[in-house]
């Protein structure tokens, strides 16, 4: 899928999962949606309490797919065979997906539950029918295709036409502007969020941008050249199906300036250090320090100029991409706004838009051999414009007083574990140590759903107007956003719908976050067993906590400020462990894709979450059989099943263009490998299943990582 993080909503909710709106968030799967939902009125949608429910199947009888594992296999030679083998065997990756796995079988299943609400909403007068009516026009819009491919690339005339009027670069700076979170593109991405050295206060950031093929590597790098061609072939489609003039030498110029682009960006490594991205510039800084392009009026038009100053994260990056704008004529930058235009809003037009988007960006880049049906892309439109008022309706029939007490305990213990990790640390020092303990005992919690719903009664939409309604839908939200700056964060905020099957953690917050519908199976489920729930639910509880504490996390204090409270002999330390840890991620293999390796740098906070996860979930289970031996069920030991319950929930089955997509643009570490690579360095797995030396999986005492 296209990688637009400049986007706020937008088109880009039309993909399969779109990335995060700022790198505030760690969240715990590879499909990492975050949208905007906000502050709220009452329900404006009728009861659904009387709706049919579609239920989630349990995993075997107490937990786990007994009959999904493959016990020929050693489990140091290969836990995720061990666990998950037989499954992996005996299961194809459906047509219309590029992976598939545990978090895909529960994605379908609340994708399905979303699909009977909106399907249940009445079609009536959006603007005086409330929620369930707007949802029901936006929904069913989308799924009218006569009426779309009788209109044909008509909607976007007003945009192309505006683009080909374009006489100067400013006029150029201010179509970027209004292009940020909405149809169009822009050389740099702009959002807001909390200050995180102020998180009492909601400041503008500003980012590199730019390229259609996500990141600089497959610009640079000759083993994504076939990449690079194909994509300069898809340029010229759609600007062709756009009527644009001479559509192959200005896809050819397209991508040799975003080449240029490529050159000038920070790495995804550089990227992720928050102790370099935090670069406050006013204005005249910005004009100053970045010549060549016109600050002011980019940022007026995207509503954000009365921000009296824009945290810029690739600093160094921004005068080298203004100089390109200022050198680059204004013909190819034309050219790149309109194809930038066509290729955000080909999901909305007609057949040949959407196939041709389709058969590059999904199919070519990502293996997917069929586009998904129709009604899961209306879905995905519907909830990225009116996601928590479809929510308001998804917890009133799916989230129980159950899950969320049990939920309440689990995160209760797994935090009382991390602490007393944190007291007994060998290798930090006392005055570091009441730091973290600060910090922990200031984490916020939030499960199942928010306690006050968005406001979306100003939120325009119209029947059949499928076009209209995601742009409005967008600038609705982008709005939103853009009008907080300088004011104080609303910390009732949430970053997902209920409906979402993720959950994150946010650092200037320092708060957790679990959405309901990822608690249940393979992830909690109240009538397994105990010792898999903490596997499973609780190893991604861990998970969540131990991002408080990760390689950028811990750059934050209890309160969220983005300080350095760490002795420099303790970050010394840490330090140490962590390039220990990212050296065992770099060593794996993908025998169908040789020449590719996962960024131990890039990877590094999602794998120090799942390694201290796991080791806090394990003390946790332990300290809550109050010193009785677990039992054992089927000849499973609980601290066996335990482990089976995180391998489980990573299974997942890749298509090899989608595991390259995943290796060179994703912050996770590819499902498979996370069922198995943090275990290699906790002790209590080895002693669960007798790893021993010589096995494939083991590694010795000293050489494993030591951190949380």
């Amino acid at each position: 899928m296209k990688l637009l993080t400049t986007k706020a909503l937008g088109l880009a909710l039309l993909a399969a999962a779109p990335a995060f709106a700022d790198e505030s968030h760690d969240c715990i799967d590879e499909a990492c949606t975050m949208l905007s939902l906000f502050d709220s009125a009452a329900s404006t949608g009728a009861s659904s309490s009387t709706a049919t429910t579609i239920a989630a199947a349990p995993m075997g009888e107490w937990g786990i797919d007994t009959a999904g594992m493959d016990k020929s296999v050693k489990p140091g030679d290969d836990f995720f065979g061990y666990v998950n083998g037989t499954w992996a065997k005996t299961t194809e990756i459906p047509a219309d997906r590029s992976s598939f796995g545990a978090f895909a079988t529960l994605r379908d299943l609340s994708e399905a539950r979303v699909r009977q609400l909106v399907e249940g909403y009445k079609l009536g007068n959006p603007a005086k029918d409330g929620d369930q009516a707007k949802v029901a026009a936006l929904y069913q819009a989308f799924m009218d295709e006569a009426a779309i491919e009788k209109l044909g690339a008509k909607p976007l005339q007003p945009k192309l036409k505006a683009i080909r009027g374009v006489k100067s670069k400013d006029d150029m700076a201010k179509l970027m502007g209004q292009s940020l979170g909405r149809v169009g593109g822009s050389f740099f991405g702009a959002f807001v969020n909390d200050d995180s050295k102020n998180p009492d206060y909601y400041a503008l950031y500003m980012s590199q941008s730019g390229l259609g093929l996500g990141d600089r590597e497959m610009y640079l790098q000759e083993k994504f050249a076939p990449q690079k061609t194909r994509y300069q072939q898809y340029v010229a489609q759609m600007l062709g199906l756009a009527g644009w003039a001479n559509a192959e030498k200005a896809a050819a110029d397209i991508v040799a300036m975003e080449t240029k682009i490529a050159e000038a960006h920070w790495t995804r490594a550089e990227s992720r250090n928050r102790d370099k991205t935090y670069n406050p510039m006013t204005l005249a800084e910005l004009n100053t320090q970045a010549p060549g392009f016109p600050w002011g009026t980019f940022m007026a038009a995207a509503n954000v100029g009365k921000a009296d100053k824009a945290i810029v994260s690739q600093n160094t990056a921004f005068p080298k991409i203004a100089k390109i704008f200022a050198d680059t004529d204004l013909e190819t930058l034309k050219a790149w706004q309109a194809f930038q235009t066509v290729d955000d809003a080909a999901p909305l037009l007609s057949k040949a838009f959407d196939q041709a988007q389709f058969e590059f960006r999904s199919k070519f880049m990502n293996g997917q051999p069929e586009q998904r049906e129709r009604w899961k892309r209306g879905v995905g439109v519907a909830e990225g414009a009116m996601g928590e008022a479809i929510g308001r309706d998804y917890v009133g029939l799916y989230y129980t007083a159950e899950a969320k007490t049990a939920m309440d305990s689990l995160v209760a213990n797994v935090k009382a574990a991390m602490k007393t990790r944190i007291e007994g640390l060998q290798w930090m020092s006392p005055e570091t140590k009441v730091q973290a303990l600060d910090k922990l005992a200031n984490f916020g919690l939030k499960i199942g759903h928010p306690d006050k719903w968005r406001d979306y009664s100003a939120l325009q939409i119209k029947n059949g107007d499928l076009f209209g309604n995601v742009e409005r839908a967008a600038a609705f939200e982008w709005n939103y956003r853009a009008n907080r700056l300088g004011q104080r964060v609303d910390e009732a905020e949430w970053g997902m719908t209920p409906q979402t099957v993720n959950a994150y953690y946010s650092p200037v917050k320092n708060e957790i976050v679990f959405p309901a519908a990822i608690l249940q199976p393979p992830f909690f489920d109240p009538k397994a067993d105990p010792a898999v729930n903490y596997g499973a639910i609780g190893g991604v509880i861990g998970h969540e906590i131990s991002h408080g504490f990760d390689d950028q996390g811990r750059k934050s204090d209890g309160k969220g400020i983005l300080r350095d409270w760490w002795t420099a002999d303790d970050a010394a330390k840490f330090e140490t462990q962590a390039a220990r840890l990212g050296a065992q991620y770099e060593a794996y293999t993908f025998p169908t894709l040789p020449d590719m390796r996962i960024n131990g740098r890039v990877a590094m906070g999602e794998n120090i979450g799942d390694m201290a996860g796991i080791h806090v979930a394990y003390d946790a289970y332990k300290n809550s059989l109050n010193g009785q031996k677990s039992p054992v069920i089927d000849g499973f030991t609980g601290e066996q099943r335990l482990f089976m319950g995180w391998a489980q929930v990573w299974r997942t089955l890749w298509r090899d263009d989608a595991l390259r997509q995943q290796i060179v643009n994703g912050p996770h570490s590819p499902g498979h490998i996370r069922a198995f690579a943090p275990l290699r360095n906790v002790d209590a797995w080895y002693e669960a299943f007798n790893i021993q030396p010589g096995e494939a999986l083991y590694i010795p005492p000293e050489e494993r990582a030591r951190i949380w």
